[in-house]
């Protein structure tokens, strides 16, 4: 049976023995294993059944160590990390050789980010290499954003969850390439395009890739539930067309009215976009319990962390 801890010495004695343990992140947990070991590496991707030519994240614990892992850096790359690590932003950069091509999907490349949460930051500090760490869910289910989501995914075949309560972002970090030292989105995230171009002017958008994606979250489908879920700005239209059946409903700020639902999560009551993204998988796990027929997803406003929330439910609902 899969521990649940908040004693890192623990999580670290798994880790330096080539285990893999789950760790949280302010923006969803993550199944970490050492780098520079295959064995820990190919394990990850085992756990998630998560295809091989699907590249991992790569955590180290400050810019510093960025170098150990990437090499000829661009500039705008050094002024995004400067502007938002430790924080939800993951970096595509040349790999140094290093680095297992387990990791990059056999790419030149290697994604890497520094976490800001203290647990993370205090393991990483404590071992002696970094973490590769993908979301702590099997490969195209709803990423966890709790130790408890976790468990219900890995309860006998992981060792450890390293508790670090609820995460605070609650959606995966953006992903930036780059392209003749152009960035490009590869994910959106946690940090919005509008603040990424604040830092280094227009960013051009590719998030979809379902052959060789040079990121983790470009494949069509992914961070779904078992529930057949539709994304729509018409929701009474569509609680109208599926009367009869199990409806529940996802929605940003406000409950609607219909005796045909059976159960609706409210992600903002307070209107916020941020506050529905570190809300947003919660509900979708506890609508995935209910035994519904369809859950019916409110288009979200297409903007900051709204296109973000908006980008998971169509994946979701592919």
């Amino acid at each position: 049976m899969t521990k649940i801890t908040s004693n890192i010495q623990e999580a670290i004695d798994l880790l330096n023995n080539n285990e893999v343990v789950a760790i949280p992140t302010e923006t969803v947990y993550g199944l970490a294993g050492n780098i520079y070991s295959d064995k820990a590496l190919n394990k990850i991707y085992e756990l998630k059944k998560r295809p091989h030519f699907n590249p991992l994240i790569v955590h180290v614990n400050s810019i510093d160590k960025l170098k150990l892992v990437a090499k000829e850096i661009p500039e705008k790359a050094l002024q995004l990390a400067n502007a938002f690590w430790p924080g939800p932003l993951t970096l595509i950069l040349k790999k140094q050789d290093s680095i297992s091509s387990i990791i990059s999907a056999g790419k030149e490349t290697v994604a890497v980010r520094v976490p800001n949460h203290p647990i993370a930051l205090e393991l990483l500090n404590r071992l002696d290499f970094p973490l590769a760490a993908p979301s702590a869910n099997p490969f195209t289910s709803i990423s966890p954003t709790s130790s408890q989501h976790v468990f219900e995914y890995f309860n006998t075949e992981l060792p450890l969850i390293l508790e670090g309560g609820n995460c605070e972002k609650g959606v995966e970090s953006t992903i930036i390439g780059f392209e003749n030292n152009n960035p490009v989105l590869y994910r959106h995230g946690s940090i919005s395009i509008e603040e990424i171009e604040k830092e280094v002017g227009k960013v051009t958008v590719f998030t979809n890739d379902d052959v060789a994606p040079n990121a983790p979250g470009m494949l069509k489908k992914h961070y779904a539930p078992k529930t057949p879920i539709i994304l729509t700005k018409l929701v009474n239209d569509l609680i109208e067309k599926y009367k009869g059946q199990k409806i529940g409903l996802l929605v940003f700020n406000s409950k609607i009215d219909n005796d045909e639902i059976k159960h609706q999560e409210i992600v903002s009551p307070n209107n916020n976009l941020n506050e529905a993204a570190a809300n947003l998988y919660a509900a979708l796990h506890k609508l995935d319990k209910l035994d519904l027929d369809l859950i019916i997803a409110e288009e979200f406003p297409n903007f900051g962390l709204g296109k973000t929330i908006n980008d998971r439910l169509k994946r979701a609902s592919e």
